[in-house]
């Protein structure tokens, strides 16, 4: 479990196979759902982030884990 959270309005950017991609979370998910036909296996200790790009249409959901705070990167040297 990670100790990194996130809140709706966030900006963060995580890897795909397109390379990094940055965007907006839109919605924080702590119970299980379905999404794009997969059962996202969120809960209250490991919630998950609907992340919209900031480039295109693209609606991605992931764990805290693989997403990077995308304000602090732009603050690094």
């Amino acid at each position: 479990m990670t100790d990194q959270r996130f809140k709706i309005g966030d900006r963060v950017s995580w890897n795909s196979e397109a390379g990094r991609v940055r965007g907006r979370i839109v919605r924080v998910v702590t119970t299980p759902i379905q999404f794009k036909g997969y059962t996202v296996h969120a809960s209250t200790d490991e919630p998950q982030y609907e992340i919209t790009s900031d480039t295109t249409d693209h609606i991605a959901m992931h764990k805290a884990q693989l997403c990077e705070d995308s304000e602090a990167e732009a603050d690094a040297p």
